[in-house]
């Protein structure tokens, strides 16, 4: 290795090395393959060994706040703001924060903590960490990257929306505040299909995507998105390109920017008019929500989404900790912000719902109040039945109540041709906004009312910007690393390419049926598969490796022994809730043909509609496409259709590391090297595995190993802190 590199700087130097997320994310190390084999045989990792094995000349984080920052801003993203605050609603407010933290603690925390260990255990990541563990189980690593494909083809279209938006809002007034005026030779008129909704619905389903009626009608490219989508991911190739993150001063601002903006929202909304309505309506609990097992499987769903299981992106991230770094802190701490985090944003959507329900219900009143007058006048009702106290010019929520129950009890054969509303304030609450509908409008309606608005429909799109660049960083190295770990390609050829193709690709979300693809890709790309793929690596860890040997070598490298609960949580707890979960959502599946919402223009409202067959036929493949490579990874290493790990790919491996590192190494190996009679003979690039002997022990081959070897005492072990070389 270059005497200049980062890597030598921070073996023989005492000063930290700054790298980007990017910058590590680049620099994993080969797969050992052929010591991965002998994890099959249930023998334990071992430390001295292994530790470092694939780490030893690995970057590292500058600092543990660093980190944590990097972390929070993975998993912390857009769905905290839209995804969350639309479920809460959706499933009855406070019913649904609690099934949402229970399965947090006996599902998200251990496996979270899990993908933390393991990651900062071997080292290595996806790919190279469960084809460390169990080789048979290798597919684990190539599915998530499929998943992160998936997954970023359609969220940078949602951050291609948000560089619309961030545009469109240095304008005063916001183009969305009021409806367009058409005229017709010297009469002008309201915009059918927006008075029928609102500006911020119109502007959202006309103006931004220019919807068609369904995603069979293609309708074309919408050539303003495309144009955003194209910027999305020149942002992203930058970003990757040149690390975003390289300057810690951007981190911090990157990851706690939101939060501000968040507490301002908050702050502000709750001065809003009926803000209090919003906020009393989340926390109180529809308890007969609780029992609905959809509100348990949405509600697990979103544990994995909010915190990245199954990704890769926890693992990789954590592989460039130390060894004795206390991931179990981080996974509390990070597992807490999160939940933290989707609370202040809902928080922040209630109030702001609790606003617009009021505005909406005040709507409904006045349309209505002029019915009954139409009603009055024309003699069809009498004034004796209104109440005397009634002001039809000041009239109130409560007494339109009062006339619409006593009308009703008047007109009780003949009410249902009135054509009145009840105007409930309550209906307009439980009214479901789909995920994007609360960012693109009722954010936007409520912002048309704060002053100086264009300043608050910046700083929010720009939050939205920042957030979804964050979690995209990290999908795209889900995809870009492994590619790199394996083939050696560049990274920034790798990176251009991979947007250049991602962006064509992305193309089918920018035309005027697009917006369905996104609830398509967003409802079924990754639910499914990311629940296979999480269920696989707590039997890879907790049932294949041994959840005992596991808890022993998390209590050596923590330096104590975790709590009890995680054993068991590994062992029973979270693979049953997971596969009752799969099954649920199979059975879902099945029963319940998969639909989603359309937006009808001549009726200016959303209608349910059944996918075609064709649409049909995509979705099932996403989901047999993402879990693919989990059963042919197997069949190919269970026949031995393919090596295993034991002869060409380990060859592979030690010919790649030892070329590379030729001229570092010692006399003495280097002679061995070229005496070797053919690959078979090369020195292994890790020693043989040993069976665990317990904390403390020493192996014979750790006695033997001589100082001039790969081993000798300038090799960073396991326990010797780094701060100690």
């Amino acid at each position: 290795m270059p005497k200049n590199s980062k890597v030598t700087q921070r073996e023989h130097s005492n000063e930290p090395v700054t790298e980007s997320v990017a910058d590590l994310l680049a620099h994993e190390e080969p797969v050992d393959y052929r010591h991965s084999v002998l994890n099959v045989a249930a023998e334990n990792w071992n430390k001295q060994q292994d530790g470092e094995g694939g780490g030893e000349d690995r970057p590292a984080w500058n600092s543990k706040l660093q980190y944590i920052l990097a972390q929070v801003g993975y998993s912390v993203g857009l769905g905290n703001v839209w995804r969350f605050p639309y479920l809460c609603q959706k499933n009855g407010g406070g019913a649904y924060l609690v099934p949402y933290l229970v399965l947090l603690i006996i599902i998200g925390l251990p496996l979270f903590f899990l993908e933390l260990a393991v990651g900062q255990r071997i080292r290595r990541g996806s790919i190279g960490v469960w084809n460390y563990v169990c080789p048979r189980l290798g597919g684990i690593g190539f599915a998530s990257c499929l998943v992160c494909l998936f997954v970023g083809l359609y969220y940078n279209v949602i951050i291609g929306w948000s560089i619309f938006y961030f545009f469109k809002s240095f304008q005063h007034p916001l183009p969305w505040s009021e409806c367009p005026i058409l005229k017709n030779g010297t009469v002008a008129v309201v915009e059918p299909e927006c008075e029928k909704s609102s500006a911020t619905t119109y502007f959202w389903y006309r103006e931004a995507l220019d919807i068609s009626n369904s995603i069979s009608e293609s309708g074309g490219l919408n050539w303003r998105m495309t144009i955003c989508l194209l910027a999305a991911w020149s942002i992203v190739g930058l970003a990757m390109i040149k690390g975003i993150q390289s300057s810690g001063k951007v981190m911090y601002f990157s990851s706690l920017f939101p939060y501000v903006v968040l507490i301002c929202f908050l702050v502000r909304g709750l001065l809003l008019r009926g803000a209090v309505d919003g906020i009393l309506h989340m926390f109180t609990p529809k308890l007969d929500k609780m029992l609905d097992p959809l509100v348990w499987r949405e509600a697990a769903t979103q544990v994995f989404f909010a915190l990245g299981l199954g990704f890769g992106g926890v693992i990789a991230f954590s592989s460039y900790n130390k060894q004795d770094n206390n991931c179990h802190f981080d996974a509390a701490l990070v597992s807490f912000i999160n939940f933290f985090t989707s609370v202040l944003a809902t928080l922040v959507v209630f109030a702001v719902l609790g606003f617009k329900a009021n505005v909406m219900n005040e709507k409904c009143v006045i349309e209505n109040a002029e019915k009954i007058l139409g009603y009055l006048n024309h003699k069809i009702l009498s004034h004796e039945i209104i109440p005397p106290h009634v002001n039809f010019s000041h009239l109130t929520a409560k007494d339109y109540s009062e006339m619409y129950h006593v009308i009703m009890t008047v007109k009780e054969d003949h009410f249902q041709e009135l054509g009145l509303d009840p105007c409930l304030l309550e209906d307009e609450l439980n009214k479901s906004v789909q995920g994007t509908g609360l960012a693109f409008i009722a954010f936007t309606e409520a912002m048309t009312h704060f002053p100086a608005s264009p300043f608050w429909s910046v700083m929010f799109f720009l939050m939205l910007i920042n957030l979804g660049l964050g979690s995209m960083i990290g999908t795209m190295a889900g995809i870009t690393t492994p590619i790199i770990d394996t083939f050696k390609v560049r990274k920034e050829a790798l990176t251009v390419g991979c947007c250049i193709f991602a962006f064509f690709v992305g193309l089918i979300f920018v035309q005027r049926s697009g917006n369905y693809f996104v609830t398509m890709f967003d409802d079924y790309s990754a639910t499914l598969p990311l629940t296979v793929v999480v269920i696989l690596e707590n039997i890879a860890v907790a049932w294949i490796y041994g959840t005992k040997k596991f808890m022993q070598e998390l209590t050596e490298m923590l330096g104590f022994r975790p709590y009890r609960f995680y054993f068991y949580t590994w062992k029973y707890i979270s693979p049953l809730c997971m596969a009752g979960l799969m099954t649920a959502s199979i059975i879902q599946l099945g029963l319940h043909p998969p639909g989603y919402s359309a937006w009808i223009r001549e009726e200016a409202t959303e209608k349910f509609l059944f996918y075609p067959p064709w649409a049909m036929g995509i979705l099932i493949s996403l989901i047999i496409l993402a879990t693919l490579p989990l059963p042919v990874v197997f069949i190919l290493r269970q026949f031995h259709l393919v090596s295993d790990g034991s002869n060409a790919l380990s060859v592979t491996y030690k010919k790649g590391r030892m070329m590379k590192d030729i001229s570092n190494l010692e006399d003495n190996d280097e002679t061995r090297f070229i005496l070797s009679k053919g690959p078979s003979e090369t020195p292994s690039p890790m020693p043989t595995h040993r069976s665990y002997l317990g904390p403390g022990s020493t192996s014979p081959l750790e006695m033997s190993t001589v100082a001039n070897g790969r081993y000798s005492s300038d090799y960073l072990m396991a326990t010797t802190p780094e701060s100690e070389l």
